[in-house]
């Protein structure tokens, strides 16, 4: 690259969350993320019109996970670009792009297991619909390893970065080590104050990666992630707040997994405590948040645990 293309971030609320997509100014613009249904127009637009840019002019619509928050918006994008934007996501998230269908069978498989909610399905698929603006199929399936052009010298390459969800990536301006990693680094959880995370080993080998290998020179984050005092990190990290927030990410994995680990009979499936059947892991962690409000990352990370050492024992 001979210079360094600019990263502007579009911001949307959405009840205690902020959601944050990234304008990458590239010959070929990009958008890393899209927010839900109405982040687009309500948004994105009217910010890019403030910088002198247009919405239409987007050739890349960058997906860095699956989720509701980070792909509800992605068709509604797609068709203000005229369809011409290409569709990236990874081949293993790509079922949550195509599918509303999906995010309710994910939250039957995962954490909608420990709420206690009989109107959870009910509840998830409303959301589906209001907040996911349309299903679609990926213009371009990614494993990690793909470098696209931007046009001019502007290339990203793609980081398959797994563990928060199989699926998520890393989007890295090449030559700047600008990144977008979405929500695979976690370090003490956002609104929650919990890591969510489906798969321990992944995530923490992914942060290892990232660290060692990827180096952010700049680090942009999909929420606003939190320290261990509570008090939030921007979503734009510079070097030293990047390799900050990556080692309190390993840190606080650490800790989860000792705790999770050393308890491995958790406990009765139901009981009185709203943590159940991970009441001692939230004791040993002093986890006080409540598990509840989703997207409930404490059940997503605690199910990754369950998962994990049930299939360790099936193979010893």
């Amino acid at each position: 690259m001979t210079h360094d293309v600019t990263v502007h971030p579009l911001v949307s609320p959405w009840g205690r969350f902020g959601l944050y997509s990234f304008y990458i100014d590239a010959p070929e613009p990009a958008i890393v993320d899209t927010g839900i249904a109405g982040s687009p127009a309500e948004g994105m637009a009217p910010a890019l019109e403030a910088l002198g840019r247009r919405i239409e002019d987007v050739r890349w619509i960058f997906l860095t996970h699956g989720h509701i928050d980070h792909v509800g918006g992605a068709h509604a994008l797609w068709e203000l670009t005229g369809r011409r934007a290409r569709v990236v996501i990874h081949e293993a998230d790509a079922p949550l792009l195509r599918s509303r269908r999906a995010h309710v069978d994910e939250y039957l498989a995962g954490r909608g297991r420990y709420l206690d909610d009989p109107g959870g399905e009910g509840k998830v698929t409303a959301a589906t619909q209001a907040v996911i603006s349309g299903e679609m199929e990926p213009s371009l399936l990614v494993r990690g390893g793909e470098t696209l052009s931007l046009g001019g010298d502007v290339t990203v390459s793609v980081h398959a970065l797994p563990g928060h969800t199989p699926g998520s990536v890393a989007y890295v301006v090449d030559g700047q080590r600008s990144v977008f990693t979405g929500d695979a680094v976690q370090v003490h959880g956002a609104a929650n104050g919990f890591p969510g995370y489906t798969d321990p080993a992944a995530y923490r080998a992914s942060l290892e990666r990232l660290r060692d290998e990827v180096r952010p020179r700049r680090l942009y984050l999909g929420h606003p992630y939190r320290r261990a005092d509570g008090t939030p990190y921007g979503v734009e990290l510079d070097e030293a707040q990047a390799r900050e927030a990556i080692d309190q990410s390993l840190a606080v994995e650490r800790r989860v997994t000792d705790a999770a680990c050393g308890c491995p009979a958790a406990g009765p499936e139901h009981s009185d405590s709203p943590y159940a059947p991970f009441a001692r892991v939230a004791e040993e962690l002093g986890y006080t948040g409540d598990p509840t409000l989703e997207p409930s990352p404490f059940f997503t990370s605690m199910h990754g645990y369950r998962t994990r050492s049930r299939h360790t024992q099936h193979r010893s």
